[in-house]
């Protein structure tokens, strides 16, 4: 048995050293999202209404939204369009390719953890001076010419700089957190779409009520027109009712033609968010009569795991504190291990015999002495990005709570606003069949008439407005929510840093 010595273990000590080395910076802990704790339930939660007069929530234990959060609406018409969206939006794909470029980033910032091994390969046919002189001063040779010679160079060069201090392990980490914000970026980006998607479809659908309302006034003003006019032609009214009746005719045909202005935007966006020629899509016309449904909301806790914003901003807080660990770093010294070998000859033929190898090897320390505060002002800066990111998380949550909040009153509000204004619409319409009544038989004039028509159109135009309102703001309050994500959805580092295979990207190219 050989004898054991321990400066055997000196070698390997110092390779395990170096393969491990420390990680230097603050550790991240992710700090509280709110200065006070989160509520116990929304302020704006409508109470359980036993009538149809109050809208209603998804009580507690209700699943929460998820996927095509969409479907909620039942709307065959809507769910297609979405499907579409998901497809061939291009804003989507834009946001898609970035957390693809994210990802190669990761992969990027782990190749600096092994070595870099190259070659330059080199011939070299030089010719030295004939007029170099000797080290005694004599005039040296003054023949034809100098000496000439060839210098066939093969040579592999190998250098590894190892991560003593954690520099390359926190560009990793960095590089990770930020695919991940690019991740949910995506989500956020989708959620986007699909939100605004299902507002410009209840605007249009807006739109077509109020066309219909408008379409059905001038009808009713048509007729109107037509009995004043028999009237007046046979002397029971006069001209001036005929004129009054005209006009009401044409201001409201006006203002059915000028509907046509907001419909056809409507579309066109729509076009565009599906990636459609706005040229070449419509969508055929139906009036809007939905209600917004009962949309389970959860408790406000939960909403920090549902919004993918929130989610893209504590990944953002940790990448900065990694980049805190890499300027960190700096302050610490750089080993760098070379080496270098291989063949060189001054004649081909022997440039691959054994005598014609050579090899260098050895390590190389740097370390800054001075740098005039240069280390710690950057780190100090790192600092203040990560506090930056800290505040913006914050303000990110607050400003969830508030969009959520927001929502559920307008939702809650203009719910039953809806119904007071079905009441009204309502008297406008009796208000009209008696002075109808009246005029024709004489006891008033057309001017009681005129007042009832527009008070009536008035009141079915609020009724339609607020029906678009209440289901823009039932959107509004889903998006809020975060629509059918979780943080759950959100990849791992380990997901996030697998390869990015060809297929994958030929894949996404193909749509």
């Amino acid at each position: 048995m050989k004898n054991f010595r321990v400066e055997n273990l000196i070698g390997p000590a110092i390779a395990a050293v170096l393969l491990t080395g420390c990680m230097v910076g603050p550790k991240y802990n992710p700090p509280a999202a709110t200065v006070q704790p989160p509520p116990v339930s929304y302020k704006e939660v409508p109470p359980q209404a036993t009538d149809t007069s109050e809208w209603k929530v998804g009580q507690p234990q209700d699943a929460m939204l998820r996927g095509k959060w969409w479907e909620i609406y039942n709307d065959p018409e809507l769910n297609a369009l979405e499907d579409q969206l998901n497809i061939n939006n291009q804003n989507i794909k834009q946001a898609f390719e970035n957390f693809m470029e994210a990802r190669t980033l990761i992969a990027q910032a782990r190749s600096q953890l092994y070595p870099s091994l190259g070659t330059t390969p080199s011939y070299a046919r030089t010719r030295s001076s004939a007029n170099l002189g000797s080290a005694s001063g004599s005039t040296g040779n003054t023949g034809t010419g100098g000496n000439q010679s060839s210098l066939y160079t093969l040579p592999v060069e190998a250098a590894w700089e190892p991560d003593l201090w954690g520099k390359v392990r926190n560009t990793i980490h960095q590089a990770q957190y930020n695919a991940q914000l690019s991740a949910a970026d995506l989500e956020n980006e989708k959620l986007t779409e699909q939100a605004s998607l299902a507002t410009f479809f209840f605007e249009l659908r807006g739109q077509d009520e109020l066309q219909r309302i408008l379409d059905e006034t001038v009808e009713a003003d048509k007729k109107s027109v037509d009995l004043t006019r028999a009237r007046y032609e046979t002397g029971v009214d006069d001209l001036l009712s005929l004129v009054e009746a005209q006009n009401t005719l044409q201001n409201t045909q006006a203002a059915a033609t000028n509907l046509g202005i907001a419909r056809a935007q409507f579309e066109h966006a729509i076009a565009v968010l599906i990636g459609a020629q706005p040229s070449a899509f419509s969508i055929p016309v139906r009036p809007l009569k939905a209600a917004p449904p009962t949309i389970p909301l959860g408790v406000p806790s939960q909403l920090l795991e549902r919004r993918p914003d929130i989610a893209a901003s504590e990944r953002n807080m940790a990448a900065a504190n990694a980049q805190i660990g890499i300027a960190t770093a700096a302050y610490y010294p750089n080993v760098t291990l070379s080496a270098e070998g291989g063949l060189e000859s001054s004649t081909i033929k022997h440039l691959f015999d054994w005598p014609s190898r050579f090899w260098s090897v050895g390590p190389t320390v740097s370390e800054t002495i001075f740098d005039a505060g240069l280390r710690r002002a950057t780190v100090n800066q790192f600092v203040a990005v990560y506090n930056s990111d800290v505040a913006n998380y914050r303000q990110t949550v607050l400003t969830a709570f508030q969009q959520v909040e927001d929502s559920l009153a307008s939702v809650r509000i203009l719910y039953k606003e809806i119904q007071q204004q079905e009441e009204a619409e309502k008297s406008a319409e009796k208000f009209l069949e008696l002075a109808m009544a009246r005029y024709q038989t004489g006891v008033d004039q057309y001017l009681n008439v005129l007042v009832a028509q527009n008070t009536l159109l008035s009141d079915q135009q609020q009724l339609a407005n607020l029906r678009i309102q209440v289901m823009t703001s039932s959107v509004q309050l889903i998006e809020a929510l975060g629509g059918g994500w979780d943080r759950s959805q959100l990849p791992t580092p380990a997901q996030v840093s697998q390869k990015v295979t060809k297929p994958e990207i030929e894949s996404v190219n193909q749509k």
